[in-house]
């Protein structure tokens, strides 16, 4: 969480405290498009991480860092990142 705070433009440990305080909607908004997911989502509202509005499903590029995958709703750490990128890479036709 400390990653997705600061690549929001957060302080490193606010989120955190989001369990124990109400955030700011500007706060909240700028973590949901770090995640790329609806601020619905994360106040569980709803289970769908994206709107269906856009007609379509999104291409997401693996190579930017700039994009946190997630499983599950779960965030894929580094490690499996790498993995399934070797795995592609090695998979490359």
């Amino acid at each position: 969480m400390t990653d997705t705070a600061i690549k929001a433009g957060l302080a490193d440990k606010s989120i955190y405290s989001w369990d124990r305080s109400t955030p700011k909607a500007d706060n909240l908004q700028k973590v949901a498009d770090v995640l790329h997911v609806s601020t619905d989502y994360l106040l569980g509202r709803t289970d769908e991480m994206n709107s269906s509005t856009s007609g379509g499903p999104k291409q997401v590029d693996l190579s930017d860092d700039d994009i946190i995958m997630a499983f599950n709703g779960k965030p894929i750490s580094d490690k499996y990142r790498r993995a399934i990128k070797a795995f592609l890479e090695e998979d490359d036709d």
